[in-house]
């Protein structure tokens, strides 16, 4: 896959900063006249035959930008402009959350990996709001989801009051949420393993749903660090809830502690591709292909979507390969599936 100047002057810089940069000179481009159509015109993918229908939704393509890609959604449009499948807005918090301090994010050298204690910046649920109530020409076909976490510091009690805040306001103006309960990059991470950990979460989301006219599919988002018991009870949990589908994974803490960091933080990129797929492939034969899986976590190269969606992964969210190979990822991963398809029998 060839990478551009541009990404290559990118990789030079902090990696923080290299994406602070593209985000803002991305919007920069969609207000310019004609911005969009040259974004369209330089990173979208023209063909078609990937058009894909998951969770009752129809995606123009199965692959999307991953949450803390995009996190307040200032450049949904840019990003429908490009022919991104679905954007996963997030984490989004039920106020502004100013993450850890910088720097929060840094390169494993020679990995293709990052170590990420962001801890999850936010501006905060109504300036996501901002962005999401009206729906621009070049997100029409765009799918939004809305992944809610929580912030560091609630307190347990108004845990499980915080997902449902994010959830009913979020509600009309998205297309599915992922309920993200492997919270790792923060120096205090929450990953809730139990049945009745997670049940406490998600159950009074369920009965918000219910009482509501349109339906919104719920995923969970899980740790790539969870034994095969754990796995079990997520499995069971998907089976016996109204949850929708899983997504899996999201960045990795038990690596971060291999790599001599004591404060907290998660590992993500191409050191994580082989636990994602391992899980992604776990869940979709326990469950016999019956559930959507997004496959998020260590995709770095167009060949690493295909093997995702080998694995048993209905869509795809990318995050780091974007940000260290650049947006003609989207466009080289399409090309990858079209010429070489994803059959029923690979997988």
């Amino acid at each position: 896959m060839r990478v551009s100047l541009f990404q290559n002057i990118l990789t030079l810089l902090p990696p923080e900063v290299a994406h602070n940069l593209r985000m803002r000179l991305m919007r920069f481009v969609g207000r310019m006249p004609l911005g969009r159509w040259w974004m369209k015109q330089l990173y979208a993918p023209k063909q078609k035959e990937l058009h894909t229908e998951v969770l009752g939704l129809s995606f123009r393509n199965p692959i999307g930008v991953a949450a803390g890609f995009d996190p307040d959604g200032d450049n949904l449009k840019n990003l429908g402009a490009m022919g991104f499948g679905f954007v996963e807005l997030g984490s989004v918090m039920s106020r502004r959350h100013p993450g850890t301090p910088r720097p929060r994010l840094k390169r494993i050298r020679f990995k293709s990996s990052y170590l990420d204690k962001t801890g999850y910046p936010s501006l905060g649920l109504e300036h996501a709001l901002s962005n999401v109530r009206k729906r621009h020409k070049h997100t029409k076909q765009l799918v939004i989801g809305c992944n809610i976490s929580k912030i560091t510091l609630t307190h347990p009690d108004d845990i499980a009051k915080e997902y449902l805040r994010v959830f009913r306001n979020m509600y009309q103006y998205v297309d599915f949420f992922v309920i993200n309960i492997a919270c790792s990059t923060s120096t205090k991470p929450f990953e809730p393993r139990t049945a009745e950990e997670i049940h406490a979460i998600i159950d009074p989301l369920f009965e918000f749903r219910r009482g509501q006219l349109d339906y919104r599919p719920v995923l969970l988002k899980i740790s790539p660090d969870l034994t095969r018991e754990e796995l079990d009870t997520i499995i069971d949990i998907l089976i016996e809830t109204p949850l929708d589908g899983i997504e899996a994974v999201a960045g990795s803490s038990a690596m971060a502690k291999e790599q001599g960091c004591s404060t907290g933080g998660a590992v993500t990129g191409a050191m994580l591709i082989e636990r994602a797929i391992d899980t992604v492939s776990y869940i979709a034969e326990k469950t016999e292909h019956n559930y959507p899986i997004i496959g998020s976590g260590g995709m770095m190269r167009p060949t690493d979507v295909k093997r995702m969606m080998e694995a048993g992964a209905s869509l795809v969210a990318l995050n780091t390969g974007l940000r260290e190979h650049g947006m003609r990822m989207l466009k080289a991963s399409v090309d990858e599936l079209r010429n070489n398809p994803v059959t029923e029998s690979t997988k």
